[in-house]
């Protein structure tokens, strides 16, 4: 795994490959999990393999490893 590196009040992208049967979670579901995690303001998209969610980091600044279902994150 990765470590990144979010910094308080950015917003990210990330690309959530998910196989077996996690590809089945709901949108609502993954964005669940990222608001649990300290995200807010979460959208998730796309249906299957491959979805997209876009959030703002609401903690202090904090690096730690991106899940393996995460295959790509930027800051927008």
């Amino acid at each position: 795994m990765a470590a990144f590196t979010v910094q308080q009040g950015k917003r990210y992208r990330a690309t959530i490959t998910l196989g077996g049967i996690e590809r089945w979670a709901s949108n609502e579901m993954i964005a669940g999990k990222l608001r649990e995690a300290g995200f807010s303001e979460v959208v998730v998209s796309g249906v299957g393999n491959t979805r997209t969610a876009e959030a703002v980091w609401s903690g202090a600044d904090t690096t730690g490893e991106m899940p393996a279902q995460v295959t790509d994150i930027v800051q927008v």
